[in-house]
């Protein structure tokens, strides 16, 4: 494990960074960023380290997932990415948990009010209709609601093309092995497909995606007690959008926008480490709105989603749930004499859900959940402003009154000073920040009739931040250090294992995380970039389950002609715990997961401005390890590729 973490290392510090950049990309004087304030300033005028995955990325990405992609930033562990497609996903983010984290589609929230932890699925999501992705992270509860402690994640999907009509379509083909399957016939297929324009103010756009894999068992069979190889599970996924809009002149446009997003997914009884022939359908209908009019100096912008999802369990345990939510989000932005940037809104969520299961010895669903009483409504008015100083003081420091239907009213408030010293061609920026966070249980947390515990109370959290970044000539160096308190965390308790009664209860101690975070990015030559991030990060023992201490992401990319680009990626994650429970002993086992590293290669040839090919391997090396205690992993598998433009 030393022997990679020192290679890891030693590749920082020769200057590998995330970012997979361009010679454009690495000036990054006309940067702006938009999700640490809800208004366009300067990268150097920020108080935060903020990731952007541009468009570029995701073309380099072509054939992966949205999690893969966003798996890449520092700070961030996505757990169940490089498992079979139908793998839960766990967001562990600086040490927290999935419902820490805030996911975003085009300015508002999406979540799920009948899953455990109230998140979004971002299996649900195609990465070939995203346009690109920004990423805050410590505590944005100011800004962004309940549930912003650890990150929040802004997805943007793509916008219609510039004339009456484009048509897009991108194919992959590849395998889908684990590291003992050395199959080589096509076992994974990603077919998009997209139609979009403008014409006489209108502008319209319709996408189609499917994703399907098979080949993978969820569970991995244990040879040492004679398992046979177990059956596998396959995954598909179809997703459509739709969008109209219109641009009334130059000061007023709005579109209106429906997707539906389906997957079904087989899986393993997880308890048991068994093969099973259990099943998972999920799907979402989501509807909604953007309007936006911009006046001198400020721009009022309104956006809405009505979400209806479901989700179907078909196991030894059959269940049914059903939830649907409305979010919306109004703020009106200001600038005074380009010092002040205000931003003045209000943010509401409503959410409600039903479940439903079949009584032991009987055959027909029993509603076990209503919506009646399963339902909150949380509106938050918010304020946040930013001082520009001509002197390299900049301040952005907010408040949001969180009211919410069960829990009445909570402040929570965020303060983030920085100085920024102007270089002959960069900048070298010092910053610190302070902010709290405020999230109350989920429905299911609530109104579970079996693990349900309607006393239980919000969870609270402080999140501390310290850092530098320096940004000169080509090259990018940034540092944070991040403090998180949590106090009322809401946590999955044995009460009694002899009998299997669990519920969800407050645990009353005070839980830590800390740790650093390291972004270096370098143009070593016109056409050689090198870049990478190291994560280290320390978490309370109940909150490090399947976090890596140590973790580092690197590329080196290579434009090796204007039309052909190439790049070799490695990640590298220290040893984890994980957790399992003994049915012999009846207890939660500690299981120690052996770190490993990943080394994939892409490579993308554009024939002309219509027509690109691509091809990757991943995991070149057939390396073997484990996210999950027992659960498949991928080993080495490639792909190609082919997009049209017209």
């Amino acid at each position: 494990m030393y022997k990679k973490l020192w290679l890891c290392g030693a590749l920082l510090c020769t200057g590998l960074t995330y970012s997979q950049a361009t010679n454009e990309e690495i000036e990054s004087l006309d940067e702006v960023v938009l999700i640490d304030s809800k208004t366009e300033i300067k990268r150097e005028n920020s108080g935060k380290v903020v990731t952007r995955i541009t468009a570029q990325e995701i073309e380099r990405s072509s054939g992966q997932s949205i999690p893969e992609v966003i798996n890449r930033v520092s700070g961030i562990e996505i757990n169940g990415t490089r498992s079979n497609d139908g793998q839960n996903l766990g967001y562990y983010v600086r040490g927290g948990r999935n419902r820490q984290v805030v996911i975003m589609v085009d300015g508002v929230q999406v979540n799920d009010a009948s899953s455990i932890a109230n998140d979004f699925d971002l299996r649900l999501l195609p990465l070939d209709q995203v346009a690109g992705i920004e990423i805050i992270k410590g505590a944005s509860s100011t800004l962004y609601g309940s549930g912003a402690a650890t990150a929040v994640i802004n997805i943007t999907t793509k916008e219609p093309v510039n004339k009456v009509i484009g048509l897009q379509l991108q194919s992959t083909l590849g395998t889908n092995n684990s590291q003992q399957n050395k199959d080589l016939s096509i076992a994974r297929f990603d077919n998009a497909v997209a139609v979009s324009g403008r014409a006489s103010g209108f502008d319209y756009q319709v996408n189609f995606s499917n994703r399907f894999s098979e080949k993978m068992s969820a569970v991995k069979s244990d040879s040492t007690i004679g398992d046979e190889e177990f059956e596998e599970d396959p995954f598909n996924k179809y997703n459509l959008y739709s969008r109209i809009g219109y641009r009334i002149n130059e000061r007023l446009k709005f579109h209106f926008y429906g997707n539906y997003d389906n997957f079904n997914s087989s899986f393993d009884d997880a308890f048991m480490y068994q093969d099973a022939e259990n099943n998972l359908e999920s799907y979402q209908f989501r509807t909604g709105s953007h309007w936006e009019a911009n006046y001198t100096n400020g721009s009022f912008i309104f956006s809405d989603s009505y979400t209806v999802l479901n989700r179907e369990v078909t196991s030894a345990y059959p269940v049914k749930y059903d939830s649907k939510v409305y979010a919306f989000d109004a703020h009106n932005k200001y600038i005074f004499n380009q010092i002040f940037h205000t931003v003045i809104g209000v943010n509401g969520i409503l959410s409600e859900f039903n479940s439903f299961g079949i009584p032991f010895g009987e055959t027909d669903f029993v509603q076990t959940t209503n919506a009646e009483e399963a339902n909150f409504d949380i509106i938050d008015p918010y304020v946040n402003v930013v001082y520009l100083s001509s002197w390299g003081l900049n301040v952005n420091t907010g408040a949001r009154l969180n009211i919410h239907s069960e829990y009445g009213s909570h402040l929570v408030y965020n303060i983030n000073p920085s100085y920024t010293h102007s270089l002959s061609e960069g900048y070298l920026k010092a910053l610190a920040s302070y902010g709290t966070a405020y999230i109350t249980p989920s429905l299911y947390q609530l109104y579970d009739p079996i693990y349900g515990n309607p006393e239980l109370k919000p969870e609270s959290s402080g999140t501390l931040e310290l850092g530098m970044e320096l940004d000169w000539k080509d090259f990018r160096l940034s540092g944070v250090y991040f403090e998180r308190k949590t106090e009322n965390f809401v946590d999955f308790v044995t009460i009694d294992p002899e009998n299997f009664i669990f519920q969800y209860r407050n645990i009353g101690e005070t839980f830590k995380a800390r740790g650093v975070e390291v972004e270096v990015r370098a143009e070593i030559l016109p056409d050689l970039d090198l870049t990478g991030n190291y994560t280290y990060t320390k978490a309370a023992e109940r909150f490090a389950l399947r976090i890596p201490t140590h973790k580092v992401n690197a590329v080196l990319g290579y434009q090796i002609t204007d039309d052909i680009f190439s790049s070799l990626t490695y990640q590298f994650n220290d040893e984890r715990t994980d957790t399992f429970f003994n049915s012999e002993s009846f207890q939660n086992e500690r299981v120690l997961l052996n770190g490993y590293g990943i080394l994939n290669y892409f490579l993308s040839y554009r024939v002309n401005e219509n027509i690109r090919m691509f091809a990757g391997i991943d995991n070149i090396t057939n390396e073997s390890y484990e996210e999950i205690y027992r659960f498949t992993t991928r080993g080495r598998n490639g792909r190609i590729g082919l997009a049209l433009n017209f």
